[in-house]
């Protein structure tokens, strides 16, 4: 697959484009569960993101990882998990002439209260210092470990997606774009004007609360959706129920021309 500038980027189908933003350890990869099931109807372009996979050796916080991003896949409907839904909000808020229609899964605004931030940054910094000293492969393993992803099948975590980056890489993005570097957007969700969707999994109620609370500051251009039996990685513990929510908000909202 093609780079295009320094983001390695990942495609798949025709037709409108959909930007694809993977979480923390992955990979533009990661998405072909998803991609599968979409790429009938849509251009898909994933990408790794700065510090991950075969962009390991690009190092930026949020908000220049954002203007990156807008600038490989350009003008699109964004969809970003986790790490890439704080990234996917950064870019539309930053560029919103260049997000037709966001898509903010398992994602958050941003920590409030000021010491519990400086704690995240903290225990990112620890993470740092971990990965360096295990290495990616032994890191992953002890990652996905975490009760975070104690829902998610170890036949759908999309392991080999995460295992081609380098440990300098993940540690710069815990210390660049950790969620303990980046301040509160919840402020700035009602300058939002493009469609948004929030999604989370029904299983994952810290995230279920954020998501709550994403699409209550966002207002009426929010549609919220949660996945029943489904956890934070709720696009590889069922991508068939994820993509459907995905393809039926996309034709009807964003892009209604991909009938």
């Amino acid at each position: 697959m093609p780079d295009t500038g320094p983001l390695h980027i990942e495609e798949w189908g025709a037709g409108p484009t959909v930007g694809l933003v993977h979480g923390f350890t992955q990979s533009a990869a990661s998405w072909e569960p998803v991609a599968g099931r979409l790429a009938d109807r849509w251009r898909l372009v994933a990408v790794d993101a700065p510090g991950h996979g075969r962009s390991a050796a690009v190092n930026t916080d949020l908000w220049e990882g954002a203007e990156l991003i807008g600038a490989t896949v350009g003008p699109a409907s964004y969809v970003g998990y986790s790490m890439g839904g704080r990234l996917a909000l950064h870019l539309a808020l930053a560029r919103p002439d260049l997000v037709d229609a966001l898509v903010l899964v398992s994602a958050t605004a941003g920590i409030d209260d000021p010491e519990e931030r400086a704690a995240r940054r903290a225990a990112d910094e620890r993470l740092a210092e971990r990965v360096e000293a295990e290495g990616v492969e032994a890191f992953v393993a002890w990652w996905l470990t975490r009760p975070l992803f104690a829902t998610l099948p170890a036949a759908s975590a999309a392991i080999e997606s995460r295992l081609g980056g380098s440990a300098a890489g993940l540690a710069s993005s815990l210390r660049l774009a950790g969620t303990g570097t980046q301040q509160p957007l919840w402020d700035r969700l009602g300058e939002l004007a493009m469609p948004v969707l929030v999604i989370a999994g029904s299983l994952d109620g810290a995230y279920t609360e954020r998501a709550q609370r994403l699409a209550a500051g966002i207002g009426p251009g929010a549609t919220l959706e949660v996945l029943a039996g489904a956890g934070h990685a709720c696009h590889l513990e069922q991508p068939e129920a994820f993509a459907s929510t995905v393809r039926e908000w996309l034709t009807g909202v964003a892009h209604p021309d991909a009938r």
